[in-house]
């Protein structure tokens, strides 16, 4: 095997790194180009100018295929808002919950009433676990469980 060959393939495989670091599927083109151009590389070994016209090649000619495949596999994770994003914060009890007639919680520095399975008191530490209408359902805190 020729020199050229494995020069190749340490590219392709340096590429093959950055690629592994980087989520962008950028560097696999270089990596498709770098093999090509090490095969042809195997068969004509003195080719200079052909093996870096085929890298050149592949590469661009993979680069805006690779671009709508990366848009069709990566979805972005749906931002929650508004009460959304409440599901899951930690609250403090500001009237007693009984589980008949509901209390207050305060969460990120807005008040809402609240409804729980089991008697909560004031000052203890619950976390928003549904939510209807204006009404958080809560979930006490144990100690350490934050």
């Amino acid at each position: 095997m020729t020199t050229m060959f494995w020069i190749w393939m340490a590219a392709a495989i340096a590429f093959l790194i950055l690629e592994l670091i980087s989520p962008a599927l950028f560097f696999i083109c270089f990596v498709a180009g770098s093999v090509a151009a090490g095969v042809y590389s195997y068969f004509s070994p003195q080719e200079y100018y052909w093996q870096m016209g085929i890298f050149i090649v592949v590469t661009l000619v993979l680069l805006p295929l690779m671009r709508k495949i990366a848009k069709r596999i990566t979805k972005p994770e749906p931002r929650k808002s508004n009460v959304d994003a409440l599901l899951g914060k930690v609250g403090l009890v500001t009237r007693a919950i009984d589980p008949d007639l509901g209390g207050q919680v305060l969460v990120e520095d807005e008040t809402w009433r609240a409804t729980a399975d089991k008697a909560i008191n004031e000052k203890e530490k619950v976390r928003i676990v549904k939510i209807t209408g204006t009404k958080v359902h809560v979930e006490h805190i144990s100690e350490g469980k934050e």
